[in-house]
């Protein structure tokens, strides 16, 4: 089945650094667009990048342009999220999202915590 593990987040300061993996299995990574999203307390859930089945091809939110950069590894299943110059502001849980036959799938996802 369908599995998406994130990992990586964590307590930083502002100005801090990060980077978020996704591990996939159950299906064919380098076939499927991947996405990360991230949910802040009180809020709804949100795209913050994604990324085509090469990695050729990036998009980010207009909130993060600039300071995150969605990458893939293929050949290890698994999706990463380098975020720089951190602000409080970008406190959430993040998750990474697939959409496979119809279904879309999500990760527990994992909490990043920007805060001095």
């Amino acid at each position: 089945q369908v599995q998406l593990v994130e990992s990586g987040g964590g307590l930083v300061q502002p100005g801090g650094s990060l980077r978020l993996s996704c591990a996939a299995s159950g299906f064919a990574f380098s076939n499927y667009p991947m996405v990360w999203y991230r949910q802040a307390p009180g809020k709804e859930r949100v795209q913050v990048a994604g990324i085509s089945r090469s990695g050729g091809i990036t998009n980010y939110a207009d909130s993060v342009k600039g300071r995150f950069t969605i990458s893939r590894d293929n050949t290890k299943n698994t999706l990463y999220l380098q975020m720089n110059s951190l602000k409080p502001e970008d406190t959430a849980v993040y998750y990474c999202r697939v959409y496979v036959s119809t279904t879309i799938y999500w990760g527990r996802g994992t909490q990043v915590t920007v805060s001095s």
